[in-house]
């Protein structure tokens, strides 16, 4: 029997992270995970090994610690690549605190690279988003959309995250790197053993609808109800967390096997359909059957109007698909809410 081989993946304790190592080791990969648990908690792995029997190796390390990320290298010698998702990642946090983006996810990404050279491993995932478009100038977005100006720094470190891999390749070194840029990732895993659980008030639209049904919150704040969308809500690209997580495995697999002559490859990962911040709350409560107040607010600043995937390119180079419904995603949400709340 072959040997399984080892990937590294850094914030896998998080949301997509945690969901993804699921799906590694259910596809016969074992997984070291490094996270500094800043927006995460250790109990993760522990749903984990519900789903799939065992716990990954874990280490709390923070990656802007240059001499803690190369020592997992040099313990885990058989890492044949890295899904790279550590980072800060809310835009309306990242607007007040610039400094703590710029620092959290750009270099620990330098220190990462700097340690994957250093121990000769040239397979890299990326964890990257949607914001790196910023406004589109045409809908659905497609991977050869031009790159605007970010709305948010959470949006600019990724797009410079992605120019530092880019220069990375282009000065000819050992690296191959897939970028997935990805939209609006919603849902629980459907055991609800693992979910998305922030740390104090969630910055994102479907842990506040949660929250606020559960009567942790006591209104979901819409922000802006006067963009030029059908309803003047804004219009996001919302993904099951599992279609995602799957979307992974397929591109460690697609640079483990050299299935690409491409030293860099980027796609979009979304339904391809967009929905209002409305319609998800209509969703959510046709999907449910339950009701919760929300009031209207200013607009948040770094927020866009709208943007949802074209997502031609990953189906048909990946064969991978958006699969899962998004009321069965709402409903998955909102099981996992109600387990963690004990409702």
């Amino acid at each position: 029997m072959a040997q399984k081989q080892t990937i590294l993946v850094t914030g896998g304790t998080g949301y997509i992270g945690s969901h993804t190592t699921v799906e590694l080791i259910e596809k016969g990969y074992n997984v070291v995970i490094i996270d500094n648990l800043s927006n995460s908690d250790k109990t993760v792995l522990d749903g984990i090994k519900k789903i799939i029997g065992t716990k990954p190796d874990f280490y709390q390390i923070d990656m802007c610690e240059p001499d803690a990320v190369k020592k997992i290298f040099e313990k885990h010698k058989d890492i044949k690549a890295v899904i790279h998702f550590a980072a800060s990642k809310a835009v309306g946090e990242s607007v007040e605190k610039p400094l703590k983006y710029y620092e959290n996810n750009l270099i620990s990404l330098i220190y990462l690279l700097k340690a994957m050279s250093e121990c000769s491993i040239n397979q890299l995932v990326f964890s990257s988003s949607c914001t790196v478009y910023g406004q589109p100038e045409e809908l659905p977005v497609t991977e050869n959309a031009p790159i605007q100006t970010a709305n948010s720094p959470y949006g600019n470190t990724k797009q410079i995250a992605e120019e530092i891999i880019k220069d990375i390749i282009v000065s000819k070194a050992e690296l191959n790197a897939v970028l997935l840029r990805y939209f609006n990732p919603i849902g629980a895993h459907p055991t609800a053993h693992i979910g998305e659980l922030p740390n104090g008030v969630p910055n994102n639209l479907i842990p506040f609808i949660t929250q606020t049904a559960a009567g942790i919150r006591k209104e979901l704040k819409i922000f802006g109800d006067d963009y030029e969308t059908p309803d003047g809500t804004a219009i996001r690209d919302y993904i099951n967390v599992v279609d995602l997580a799957k979307a992974h495995v397929i591109a460690i697999e697609r640079l483990l096997t050299s299935k690409n002559d491409r030293p860099l490859e980027i796609f979009n990962l979304g339904t391809g359909k967009g929905n209002s911040v409305l319609e998800m709350v209509k969703t959510f409560e046709r999907a449910t059957g339950i009701s919760f107040p929300y009031t209207i607010v200013d607009r948040r600043e770094g927020d866009i109007e709208q943007v949802w995937a074209d997502t031609t390119y990953a189906n048909e180079v990946l064969g991978w698909k958006a699969e899962i419904p998004l009321e069965e995603t709402l409903i998955s949400a909102w099981t996992w809410e109600k387990k963690i709340r004990n409702l």
